[in-house]
């Protein structure tokens, strides 16, 4: 998952982009870039660790001019290393840099295709390297540099790229170029600013940069929708002729955007808070007589859902935990031996909140499942009586391949199991997931009453559909043994 930003703007924007990636760092601890367009030159900084240790005062003061586009990003499936970080950057035509948010499922091929067919070469694994080559190759084809022309080429990415992706581009001469695919599984927010000098737009991944920044939300941009964006503030846009149909990936909304965002004309925090109702109403449909004393939520994406739960139980709601701000979010961190190590760095009990009481823990959802099992076991020591564990997500058995890095199936704590199988292996004296019509239902709320969602890691179907051998490909990438192989053979050329 990866955060990105673009801004056409009357006066600098570096300073923008910068802060507009602060508010984004969540989406990915990893690396961070900017570019922008000064006259005649794309000037683009970028490097490996959070937004503040990538961006110095010498590097701000050379990302001169008035477009400009920015990346912050976590490793996903064979993409890691200071190569990899965004955005990217090629000459011909024109000029593009490009900022990428997501994974394309048939990259393989479409490398292939971009080296034989496209005659152009492909320098790192990173799937937005290709995509950028692609949108470029297509660009080049209309042989002239118009909003039309790079509306033209964004039909052309989506008719031979597959997958989810949130794009954000810069193009000298012409200005800023958006666009999602044609499902809309990755969010992309577009926003406003009306001055005197004229109008003035950004786009994001959430709307929390686009308020951060000044910018008033307008609205999403559509699923296949291409944005064009002069250097001179026109806004051109054209729809998809045939979208897929629309799914948001839902694991935005469980866990990885802020609760302060709108995507999709969706409220994070009142999704969530529906999803702990959802989940408190099939808690008293299994246990009516329940002896929950305590509901405790596992900080911070679970608070919403946990005060709901507590709502509907009838129970205290109690902070239990006190998250030390200073260790990043445990599902995005490399390798497995980080995540354990991190788990109590990150959170200690407070005792009095669980001596003696049966309390219910609630989390978003649950991975892995080595950090459950540490909390878990942190409650139990803290002097909880009885530990249950509830989870505002359905059971996680498939692989995301849409721009979460999730491991490999066989990684995942639901994988081949049964809830009683893995309540067992967590360690709880129940365990609770929410169903997943309830999670849909609770995401789309009363206003979008039947709208469906991306749910592959809890369902296993790809509304792209998937290469033949895919799997085993991503299998190969994701394993946390091989990635930790990885990491070191950079450590040691690097």
């Amino acid at each position: 998952m990866c955060g990105i930003i673009g801004i056409v703007s009357r006066s600098e924007v570096a300073g923008p982009l910068y802060d507009g990636l602060t508010v984004l760092q969540h989406r990915g601890q990893d690396a961070a870039g900017i570019a922008t367009a000064d006259g005649n030159k794309i000037r683009v900084h970028k490097g490996t660790g959070l937004v503040k240790d990538v961006f110095d005062e010498a590097a701000m003061r050379l990302l001169r001019g008035q477009v400009g586009i920015a990346h912050c990003r976590y490793p996903t499936a064979g993409s890691e290393g200071s190569d990899e970080a965004q955005p990217f950057y090629v000459n011909s035509p024109f000029g593009i840099a490009l900022a990428h948010n997501g994974n394309l499922t048939n990259t393989e091929s479409l490398r292939r295709q971009v080296f034989e067919q496209d005659r152009r070469n492909i320098n790192t694994e990173s799937d937005s390297e290709v995509l950028l080559n692609v949108f470029a190759h297509e660009l080049d084809a209309r042989k002239q540099l118009s909003p039309e022309a790079a509306m033209d080429a964004v039909t052309h990415v989506h008719r031979r790229c597959t997958g989810g992706y949130a794009v954000v581009a810069q193009v000298l001469g012409l200005g800023l170029v958006a666009f999602r695919d044609p499902n809309g599984i990755r969010p992309l927010v577009l926003g406003k600013r009306s001055g005197p000098d004229g109008d003035e737009w950004a786009v994001a991944s959430e709307s929390v940069a686009l308020d951060l920044i000044g910018f008033a939300r307008q609205r999403d941009v559509a699923p296949g929708e291409a944005v064009v964006i002069t250097e001179s503030g026109q806004m051109h846009s054209r729809p998809m002729a045939n979208p897929g149909p629309h799914r948001p990936c839902v694991f935005e909304y469980v866990y990885f955007a802020r609760p302060d965002s709108m995507m999709d004309e969706i409220n994070v925090h009142k999704a969530r808070m529906r999803m702990g109702v959802k989940l408190g109403e099939k808690i008293l449909r299994l246990r009516p007589d329940h002896d929950i004393d305590t509901v405790i939520p596992i900080p911070d994406s679970s608070r919403d859902a946990a005060l709901e739960v507590a709502n509907v139980l009838g129970v205290k709601y109690r902070e239990g935990f006190i998250k030390n701000r200073y260790v990043g979010r445990t599902f995005i961190m490399p390798g497995q031996g980080q995540r354990v190590k991190s788990v109590r760095r990150k959170l200690n009990p407070i005792p009095l909140e669980f001596r003696s009481r049966v309390v219910l823990l609630v989390d978003d959802s649950i991975v892995r499942g080595t950090t459950s099992q540490q909390i878990v076991q942190m409650a139990r020591e803290a002097g909880a009586s009885k530990v249950y564990l509830a989870s505002a997500a359905p059971p996680v058995r498939f692989p995301n391949i849409y721009g979460i890095d999730m491991p490999s199936a066989s990684e995942l704590v639901a994988y081949n199991r049964s809830e009683e199988e893995i309540q067992a292996v967590l360690g709880c004296d129940w365990l609770i997931y929410q169903d997943l019509a309830d999670l849909e239902d609770a995401v789309a709320g009363p206003k979008r009453q039947g709208m469906r969602f991306d749910t592959s890691c809890f369902s296993g179907e790809y509304v792209t559909g998937v290469e033949q051998d895919y799997f085993e490909r991503l299998q190969q990438q994701r394993a946390d043994a091989i990635k930790e192989d990885r990491r070191q053979a950079t450590r040691r050329t690097g």
